[in-house]
């Protein structure tokens, strides 16, 4: 599976390590736009560079959320957790948001996927041939 495809399609499975190295690179870029652009160059492009990163973590979330069995609907409440407590916490609430984070990782990073295929499609490890 390709880069693109994970970061442009929620269709399929998607394993651990590519789930996260997308995770990363999403994490990254968001940073390094913030760090870089000033603030009425933010107000301007905010508009286009924050759905396209929002929607490739959808497509990246639930890549990873159907390899363990789960619909990709719930990578709503990870991606609204992000966005509440990015750049960083403030408040109580954020605290409950936090917690929804702890969970998607150790959902989404810790733990394996199903193993053989399930109705997302099959197992992106199995050898290949093994359904």
């Amino acid at each position: 599976m390709g880069f693109a495809e994970l970061f442009l399609s929620a269709q399929g499975r998607a394993p651990r390590l590519p789930s996260l190295i997308a995770a990363a690179v999403l994490l990254g870029l968001a940073a390094l736009y913030e760090a870089l652009v000033g603030a009425t160059l933010h107000w301007i492009t905010g508009w286009f560079v924050y759905p396209a990163l929002f929607y490739a973590g959808a497509c990246a979330l639930s890549k990873r959320l159907h390899d363990r069995g789960r619909s990709g609907w719930w990578a709503t409440p990870t991606l609204v957790s992000v966005v509440a407590v990015w750049p960083h916490p403030a408040g109580f609430l954020d605290f409950v948001f936090f917690l929804v984070l702890v969970w998607a990782f150790v959902e989404l990073a810790l733990m394996p996927g199903e193993q053989g295929a399930n109705r997302y499609g099959v197992n992106p490890l199995a050898p290949f041939g093994a359904a």
